[in-house]
């Protein structure tokens, strides 16, 4: 199987190859990691993020058990994802924390029984925009105030991956992946996966993605080691990751996501597992709340494709903030947030969008296709019928 690197491929020929390809791995080099410590951790950020992080502090659930390896944790707490929003409500970065276990939930290194105790520590882990960590870990530390929390940032010591593709879409409802049982994970086939779960006392593995299944698998990995599952013929471009997300209409990052500017449940947040509407209080959280209880959001992130007059794919023509516009109206619908290749994503008006009618401001020979995602709930449609009606 041969390497999908965009420099070899193009674009459409990339996408037609990831469509159609098995698993494949990607190293987020625009991801990066920083680690929260200390007693009040949990505390801290309840207060700040969206999503409801006492989770972490509950006890591991049985229906999360992996597959029983030594090292690695007997029951393990999936991983969140969440936001960061300014005070207004608008967005600011988003976050994938994770739960490292604890020694007392793993097994030792014999498989025989549980490790000693941690003494009870709190650490999380939270892969982010790498592009803002800096800024991200500033903003953290004024929240900070006298909170007994500790944040570093430790992107030199891990290295954040994704495992997707057509064959993992929806493929299984448990945190690890059946066939690690034989590839490294219980079996011991794979010396380089077995030394990966073996590589310091955290047990790393791989985690369903936690906003969709589409999107496959998640973890968080020692800089510097392979992680298990993950051969060589097999790891690709993150730019082929980001054309699996635009197929998708899933935006990640403050890069794709308007920092200062983004209303979360425009980019679909709600729908992506990152907001908690019954946590009670956060930054941000009254914008949001009233949104939702509104009941209709007018405005929604869509998945996009670029095509001339023939309906021919065009590729490399169209650049963010691109004004998308109906041309039987002359209305403007929204903007293009994201561009690769012959696709995109952008926050469009739902009341125009899925007309055959759109097109580029100032490049109308280049018209815009709107795909409806497979994975809306069905509300979402009948929210683009009131919105229609309105």
């Amino acid at each position: 199987m041969h390497r999908f690197r965009s420099s070899l491929l193009s674009h459409h020929r990339c996408l037609h190859s990831l469509q159609n390809a098995g698993p494949l791995c990607s190293h987020l080099k625009s991801r990066s990691v920083i680690r929260f410590s200390g007693p009040d951790t949990i505390k801290f950020l309840q207060g700040l993020l969206s999503n409801d992080v006492r989770r972490f502090g509950e006890p591991p659930r049985e229906e999360n058990s992996p597959i029983p390896t030594p090292n690695v944790a007997s029951v393990v707490v999936p991983p969140m994802y969440a936001a960061l929003l300014t005070p207004q409500g608008r967005f600011l970065y988003d976050l994938f924390l994770y739960r490292p276990p604890r020694p007392e939930e793993k097994l030792d290194r014999t498989g025989s029984g549980p490790d000693n105790g941690s003494g009870g520590s709190v650490e999380i882990l939270a892969d982010v925009d790498n592009s803002i960590s800096d800024e991200l870990l500033a903003t953290l530390k004024k929240y900070r105030l006298r909170s007994k929390v500790d944040i570093d940032n430790v992107a030199e010591d891990f290295s954040c991956w994704q495992r997707y593709g057509r064959d993992l879409s929806g493929k299984t409802p448990t945190v690890e992946e059946p066939e690690a049982d034989s590839v490294g994970w219980g079996g011991g086939v794979d010396s380089a996966g077995k030394s990966a779960s073996h590589s310091s006392d955290v047990g790393w593995q791989w985690f369903k993605d936690p906003r969709l299944d589409c999107l496959g698998f998640r973890g968080i990995f020692p800089s510097g080691t392979m992680p298990p599952l993950v051969e060589s013929d097999k790891e690709t471009d993150e730019e082929n990751y980001l054309m699996w997300r635009l197929e998708k209409g899933i935006a990640e990052g403050s890069t794709e996501i308007p920092k200062g500017e983004a209303i979360p449940l425009e980019y679909n947040f709600a729908g992506l597992n990152a907001i908690s509407f019954d946590k009670g209080c956060y930054v941000g959280q009254e914008l949001i709340a009233r949104t939702h209880h509104r009941g209709v959001i007018r405005k929604r992130l869509l998945p996009l494709k670029f095509l001339d007059n023939n309906g021919k794919e065009v590729e490399e023509k169209v650049t963010p903030g691109s004004e998308v516009i109906n041309t039987a109206s002359g209305k403007k619908l929204g903007s293009v947030t994201t561009a690769l290749g012959f696709r995109g994503m952008g926050v469009l008006r739902l009341d125009d969008a899925f007309k055959d009618t759109l097109t580029i401001q100032g490049q109308e020979d280049i018209k815009v296709m709107t795909i409806r995602p497979d994975w809306w709930p069905a509300e979402w449609f009948q929210d683009q019928q009131h919105t229609a009606v309105a």
